[in-house]
């Protein structure tokens, strides 16, 4: 049997420079196969679907819990609350509540998420179970022994981790990425994370100039957070995280909405706190937002020979056809409620 085929036609936003042009789009068994210019397209956007780069969303089943206290009393590890709370959770609820928020993140144009996943083997297991069947790619970065089992090991800081040597080397052996914690409060365990050339930086909140030349000269991306950032306490200024030097001295970020105990994990609005607050050029935010699809090995654009993932929008749903900026509407305006279809991984 041949793989259907689709031919989507509106005006896209191509390639990693998210150039506007009309097109029409010709998709075959899940991949783009052909871009070619198309005149009269109907009034549509078509834009890649997001990635979002860093969650915790074993933590849904303690959203918005009353709480109070300092980074290390709520979410270190092991005795931090989400920890005392997710160990005391059913397993049959913590799924329920993981594809609850997986569901989330599909209605709001996400197509993957990279999540630091608790509970070992088991906690790997139950992620797995959340998103079977669902139009959203993870990647499981796992702790306790889920590393193993899992795309990878999600470190929290190495200050927490005693065996983080050990930790490392056996996800390289499996094969799978090295993610830490790092810079979240402080710049004190940057160095260290980096002692371990890992695939991925979460936070660095407070990385210095210095920290930042030697992360981009080592290509590594970081996946910043901004509302958790300031959610949490441990930021109160634009300067942190340093969005802006991050770009200035050449590296990369992505963007990741981080625990769902504090914030939804919608990346509408991970892009428009980005944009209000840091003041960072649109395409640089929505390249962010869409660039952590490079953690499973696409690169997430709308590009020739990649993967289907993509958002069709209506611009005449509310005042979006009014824009003169597609890409800035997009993360500065853009909600659920004008996305016409989730065309996630089409097959």
């Amino acid at each position: 049997m041949q793989p259907a085929e689709y031919v989507v036609t509106g005006r896209a936003l191509l390639g990693k420079e998210l150039t506007e042009e009309d097109v029409c789009i010709t998709i075959t068994g899940g991949i783009i196969r052909s871009i070619e210019p198309c005149s009269g397209t109907p009034d549509r956007w078509i834009v890649p679907a997001f990635f979002n780069a860093h969650t915790h969303l074993g933590d849904t089943v303690a959203m918005d819990l009353p709480a109070r206290g300092s980074l290390a009393e709520l979410v270190k590890p092991p005795g931090g609350l989400k920890h005392r709370i997710l160990a005391a959770t059913p397993d049959a609820e913590l799924v329920r509540g993981m594809r609850s928020s997986i569901m989330t993140m599909i209605a709001t144009g996400t197509a993957g998420f990279a999540d630091f996943r608790e509970g070992g083997a088991a906690g790997v297991a139950a992620l797995r179970e959340a998103a079977a069947g669902l139009d959203c790619r993870p990647v499981i970065l796992g702790r306790e022994g889920g590393e193993q089992v899992s795309d990878g090991a999600g470190i929290s800081s190495v200050h927490d981790v005693a065996n983080a040597e050990e930790v490392v080397r056996e996800a390289r052996a499996a094969g799978g990425l090295v993610a830490f914690h790092a810079g979240e409060k402080n710049p004190d365990d940057i160095d260290e994370a980096l002692a371990f050339e890992p695939d991925l930086l979460v936070h660095c909140t407070h990385a210095t100039d210095a920290h930042l030349r030697r992360i981009a000269d080592m290509d590594i991306p970081i996946v910043v957070c901004p509302r958790s950032n300031w959610l949490l306490g441990v930021t109160a200024s634009p300067a942190h995280p340093p969005i802006a030097r991050i770009l200035d001295l050449g590296g990369r970020f992505f963007l990741g909405t981080d625990n769902v105990m504090f914030v939804q994990p919608n990346m509408l609005q991970e892009m428009a706190f980005a944009a209000t607050v840091y003041r960072a050029p649109p395409v640089e935010i929505l390249c962010a937002a869409i660039a952590g699809a490079a953690l499973t090995g696409r690169s997430g654009f709308l590009e020739e020979g990649q993967e289907a993932s993509i958002l069709m929008i209506d611009p005449k749903r509310h005042n979006l056809s009014f824009s003169r900026d597609l890409r800035a509407t997009i993360v500065k305006r853009l909600d659920s409620s004008s996305i016409e279809q989730n065309v996630l991984n089409i097959r």
